[in-house]
């Protein structure tokens, strides 16, 4: 019996898979380590707590079976985070992650001096908080010995294959939310390399996502490592979105819409991403930066409990903006909050539980509509399908029918990266739209899309 181990670093947890040569899961291990918030906008995480997750969870993994028959391993990650390591390799600040929202300056300074049309033409992308170039302009900002110091930089994902392979690698689709990745081309940007103030020597060796970057004897295993992809493209390969007309959408931490295509788009409105995807060709990405972290905030944080609660009625003239991290798609706002709109006496805990359910979906048909293609049918993955009515909610909001992936679709997808297949998902159950509330949610999205202008000047620093 031959086995592959995939592997989802995730924001909250490793999340980790073995397979059989057929595919199927043998067995699956989650490992939590912390967040920290240490200021308003910062989001970090400590990458040797991702390493000690990742190794006590393949040894929990392995623990039954003969680990010589573990053929390969995949990494499939968060994308964006900034991992800076020094001439000896020891990492020099907590990774700045992908929700952090501390580079305001730094990205206003990308978008309006260096200018967007550049950017583009560089990288086929545009500065977003988020993204890595902006935290590494931030870092020589405001910790500039860190950044004499700093020897290597590289995405948290690629941290975990340095620490298991020895090799600095990476691989197209991570690379391609960095900002200084020239995505139409596959290689790095010498261009914003310059601009950012570093030397292509401190970055990892690009490769595609399938590509053996080397092997690991660690944890008692003689296996292949391959370069792994960005969780989306890993999830993407996981649910077998893989060809043009497909669609997945991910109700994570953070929700995305993911389409493939097989040629490099540039896309009319930037805030649609352009990247590279794990099967050789290319992809559209609308990301939203809060989707199940905002019905978990709500249950655990406001409600205190920790399932949720019954939903109220469709019809309730509620509105919840799911900003609680800022937003990507289609603001590339950082400084906007998260609001519930329209409170009542009435307003009953179920109303608030539709709401955010609601304002989730709506904030995902944002990402939807700027698509050159809609797509007539999804898949769905991620923590937010455990929640049936939020299913019915979204298909009906989107008017789309939405296949529900049992399995968690990064893990899944890096073990058959490493193994060199492809998936075939296992579907929990279908939702088609409801013909009642597709009319409801039509007339509500409509309001809904007018919240963020009137929001938006009371959230600019300079009207507080």
């Amino acid at each position: 019996m031959k086995y592959y181990i995939g592997i989802d670093l995730g924001t909250s947890a490793a999340k980790l898979v073995l397979t059989d040569s057929n595919a199927e899961i043998i067995k699956t291990v989650s490992k939590e380590y912390p967040l920290f918030f240490p200021k308003p906008n910062y989001s970090q995480q400590n990458p040797e707590d991702w390493w000690s997750a990742v190794s006590e969870g393949v040894e929990e993994l392995t623990a039954e079976i003969d680990k010589a028959d573990v053929e390969g391993i995949g990494v499939g990650g968060q994308m964006h985070g900034l991992v800076m390591l020094d001439e000896k390799d020891n990492v020099l600040r907590p990774a700045i992650l992908w929700n952090d929202t501390r580079t305001g300056k730094e990205t206003d300074y990308l978008n309006n001096v260096i200018g967007k049309e550049l950017l583009q033409k560089y990288t086929g992308n545009i500065a977003f908080a988020g993204f890595t170039a902006p935290k590494i302009l931030w870092v020589k900002n405001n910790e500039p010995e860190i950044f004499r110091r700093c020897k290597k930089i590289c995405l948290p994902k690629d941290y975990i294959n340095y620490r298991l392979t020895g090799n600095f690698a990476t691989d197209v689709s991570d690379a391609s939310g960095t900002l200084y990745f020239d995505v139409e081309r596959r290689k790095w940007s010498g261009e914003m390399l310059e601009i950012l103030g570093i030397d292509e020597g401190y970055l990892p060796e690009v490769y595609e996502s399938c590509d053996v970057i080397g092997s690991t004897n660690l944890f008692g295993l003689n296996a292949r490592v391959v370069a792994g992809a960005g969780d989306n493209a890993a999830a993407a390969i996981g649910t077998n979105t893989v060809s043009a007309g497909g669609c997945n959408i991910s109700l994570g931490t953070s929700g995305t819409v993911f389409i493939p295509t097989n040629n490099y788009v540039k896309t009319e409105n930037p805030a649609l991403h352009s990247f590279c995807h794990a099967n050789g060709k290319y992809h559209l990405m609308g990301c939203i930066l809060s989707a199940a972290s905002c019905n978990k905030w709500l249950n655990e944080r406001v409600f205190e409990t920790p399932y949720n609660v019954g939903v109220g009625n469709p019809e309730a003239e509620l509105y919840f903006l799911p900003y609680l991290s800022g937003e990507r798609c289609p603001h590339n706002d950082g400084d906007i909050k998260g609001a519930f709109v329209g409170i009542t006496h009435a307003t009953s805990r179920e109303d608030m539980q539709r709401a955010v359910f609601e304002g989730v979906a709506f904030a995902i048909k944002d990402c939807i509509e700027l698509c050159p293609d809609k797509p007539e049918k999804a898949t769905v993955c991620g923590g937010g399908v455990k929640s049936s009515e939020w299913m019915k909610i979204l298909s009906a909001v989107l008017n789309t029918e939405l296949s529900v992936i049992k399995n968690e679709g990064p893990a899944l997808g890096g073990a058959l990266l490493a193994a060199g297949m492809n998936a075939s998902p296992e579907i929990e159950f279908t939702v088609k739209p409801d013909e009642a509330l597709t009319g409801i949610y039509k007339k509500k999205y409509e309001k809904y899309k007018k919240l963020y202008p009137l929001l938006k000047p009371f959230y600019k620093e300079e009207t507080l």
